[in-house]
């Protein structure tokens, strides 16, 4: 056995018309289809995209792409890549983040109230010192109404 290091697609933009020739031709040939043509511009999006599944995401894409063309034209679903673009493009929360964002809603939507079949504690699943607890290693304080 020999490792063998291949950069991710989205270092090689350029092997990205081969492979979707590749997979079109093998999609098609296993469904009995006949594509022949792949749009410039569905191309160039192809290209574009960053790739964060790698070719496995490209390979779907693909195959998806085939079951859904009705004729010799590759039907790729840009509006798919576009959504995924955006959702993608959002930093990724660290699970402290996350738990903190959660604890936080929970709390706001039981409006601070803590214990009882309906408050915070139970809604999170949690006993009420460890919410606590939680609270204070997150930096979460109650805030105080300030009458007028």
């Amino acid at each position: 056995m020999f490792p063998i290091c291949v950069p991710s697609l989205r270092e090689r933009p350029e092997d990205i018309p081969l492979l979707v020739r590749h997979f079109v031709q093998h999609f098609a040939r296993r469904m009995n289809r006949v594509i022949d043509t792949i749009a410039s511009e569905t191309m160039s999006a192809l290209v574009r995209y960053p790739w964060p599944g790698n070719i496995r995401e490209l390979q779907n894409l693909i195959e998806r792409a085939v079951i859904l063309s009705t004729g010799p034209v590759l039907r790729v679903p840009l509006q798919d890549l576009q959504n995924r673009a955006v959702a993608g493009s959002a930093r990724p929360q660290t699970l402290e983040e996350a738990e903190r964002a959660h604890i936080l809603a929970t709390l706001k939507e039981t409006k601070w109230v803590m214990a009882g079949p309906n408050g915070a504690a139970a809604r999170l699943g949690m006993n009420r010192a460890t919410v606590y607890f939680k609270m204070k290693k997150l930096g979460i304080v109650k805030p105080w109404k300030i009458e007028e």
